[in-house]
This record gives C-alpha cells, sequence and structure tokens, in this order.
C-alpha cells in the first residue's frame, strides 16, 4: 500500500503538467490585430441563362460541363471586435478554368469552349467563431467584396466583363498548433452582375463570325466559386 500511496503524488504531477500543457497558444486570441495567410483550391462555375435566340436557324441550350479545380492564394488581416467575432480583409488572387458546353436540342449538335480567369478579390468577412474546446474553435464567416478577372483573351468564343461584386458565406475550424493557428475553411461565393461581354461591343477584329453562337447562345452569366482554403495565422 505504501508503495502504490508513493505513485500518487508523481500522478497528480504529470496530470497537472498535461492540463498545463493541454492548451496550445492560449492568449493567441485575445491579438487586437493579426496577420496571416492562405492557399487554397478553388473550383469556378458559371450561373448560365440560355438566350434561347435561333442562330442560322439553330436555338442552344448551354450549360457548365467541366470544373477544374484552380489555384487561390491570399493574404489575412483580422482585427478582434469582441470575444466571438472579428472583421477580416483577405485579397486573394484565384486561378482557375471553367468548361461551357453547347447542344442543340433538335439534331445532338455540340460544342464547347474554355473560359479560363485570373481574379483578384477583396473581400470583407465577419467571423463569428464559437467557444474554444481545448485546441479546437470552429466558426462561421460571411461577407462579400469586388473582384476583378485580370483574364481576358479577346480572341476567345466567349469573353467576360472585367468588374463583378460577390457575397461570399463559409465555415471553418481553428486548430491551434504550439506556434500557430491552423483553419481549413469551405466558402461559396456568389457574383452579382452579368459577366457575358456582348458580341456586338467586341472590336471587329475579334468578331470571328465562327464564333458568334458562342456568345449569341448565352444571355446571361453569373459567377460561382467553391473554395477551400487552408489559413495559417
Amino acid at each position: 500500500m505504501k508503495k502504490n500511496f508513493c505513485f500518487i503524488p508523481l500522478i497528480l504531477l504529470l496530470l497537472s503538467i498535461g492540463t498545463t500543457t493541454a492548451q496550445n497558444l492560449p492568449y493567441a486570441d485575445y491579438k487586437r490585430i493579426h496577420f496571416g495567410f492562405s492557399l487554397g483550391i478553388n473550383f469556378l462555375d458559371f450561373g448560365v441563362t440560355p438566350s434561347h435566340i435561333a442562330i442560322d436557324g439553330k436555338t442552344y441550350e448551354a450549360d457548365v460541363s467541366s470544373i477544374i479545380p484552380g489555384f487561390s492564394v491570399a493574404l489575412i488581416s483580422d482585427l478582434r471586435l469582441n470575444d466571438y467575432f472579428n472583421l477580416r480583409l483577405n485579397p486573394a488572387l484565384h486561378f482557375g478554368d471553367r468548361t461551357l458546353s453547347y447542344v442543340n436540342p433538335a439534331d445532338g449538335e455540340r460544342f464547347s469552349t474554355s473560359v479560363k480567369s485570373a481574379i483578384i478579390t477583396v473581400p470583407l468577412y465577419l467571423k463569428y467563431s464559437a467557444f474554444r474546446i481545448h485546441d479546437y474553435r470552429p466558426y462561421l464567416i460571411v461577407g462579400g467584396g469586388v473582384a476583378f478577372d485580370c483574364y481576358r483573351d479577346k480572341r476567345m468564343p466567349v469573353v467576360l466583363k472585367m468588374f463583378d461584386g460577390f457575397v461570399d458565406f463559409g465555415a471553418g475550424c481553428t486548430i491551434y498548433f504550439p506556434f500557430f493557428r491552423f483553419a481549413p475553411e469551405l466558402r461559396f461565393a456568389i457574383g452579382f452582375n452579368n459577366l457575358l461581354e456582348p458580341w456586338e461591343k467586341r472590336a471587329v477584329e475579334y468578331q470571328d463570325p465562327d464564333m458568334k453562337r458562342y456568345n449569341q447562345a448565352l444571355s446571361k452569366l453569373t459567377s460561382q466559386m467553391f473554395i477551400l482554403t487552408f489559413n495559417f495565422e
């Protein structure tokens, strides 16, 4: 019995050490301002509205048939408002691609084109974080901002306008490590504007008759983007 009692202080000491070291970065969330960066994968998409205009006697349905994963990189600047809310400014650069496919239901004629983008976004977010449990803290994020598409190849069948506005919302979970915070985050962004540049507004040298149907078969294109990011703060 005496030997067993000798181990009790040792067990209590180990438990106390485990308790004090269980939480990494216990004061990190109390910083007024902090910075970081994020790397991620994006999936660009469109909300497509066909025009149903007869083009050489044919009408076409159109939709996004293929979404190619792209790459995103962003900077993080975070302002603490209180224990649960933060204001975040996250300028980002997104590279991506998607394929627009067209079909004539009458005869089954099909064709497609690729639409590439290099988008700079400047969003402002409100972040709500739940109560921290050990080294995990889930959160919700919502916001919006402006976007600028820097990739505008006017030789392509479908050309997008440069400017867009969007709303953005998602969720994530902050994981606390000894020297930094890591947060996988999933967001969905929806654009406001019709991004389709009308055929008539193109310069004459870019009005290739063979590409006219790609543009005129569409009435409206709005941006949609899924983003899986990994934040380091």
